[in-house]
């Protein structure tokens, strides 16, 4: 469904048009120098021949990595529906959960590994370690598993 909207501001427009949907260089790329510093090797990113296009990729692990934005994905602790237009965000939303439970269950099936992360995680030092040692954690189980 493709809604237009009436009376939107110019200022409003351009800052959505500024979010973009990959690329976060807070977040993205610190994660990506703590994948590094960890010694883990073999990942890709934005694999748009898998469901999902996860943001990380590990083919040889077969485990898929999303992050997901705060807002686009309605974070329980960050995300704030926005006063104009609220029925439309709010169905916006809904869908863009609904459809990362199906591309979950889509790669599950196909045998992935699926670890998705709040954006807000990758925001701090301590919060992309864990997420590295939860990477880890999983890396070994399934190498054990093999």
């Amino acid at each position: 469904m493709r809604y237009v909207f009436e009376d939107v501001t110019p200022e409003r427009s351009r800052v959505m048009s500024a979010i973009r949907k990959r690329g976060n260089k807070s977040t993205e790329l610190a994660f990506r120098l703590d994948l590094v510093r960890a010694g883990l090797k073999g990942w890709i990113m934005h694999a748009s021949d898998v469901p999902g296009c996860p943001d990380f990729l590990f083919p040889n692990k077969r485990i898929a990595v999303f992050v997901d934005g705060c807002f686009w994905h309605g974070c329980p602790k960050c995300f704030r529906l926005p006063v104009d237009n609220r029925d439309y965000w709010r169905e916006k939303i809904t869908g863009n959960r609904c459809r990362d439970r199906r591309t979950s269950r889509e790669l599950n099936a196909a045998g992935w590994k699926v670890m998705r992360v709040w954006e807000h995680t990758l925001k701090t030092e301590k919060g992309r370690l864990n997420v590295v040692r939860r990477l880890l954690s999983a890396i070994r189980r399934l190498s054990s598993d093999s």
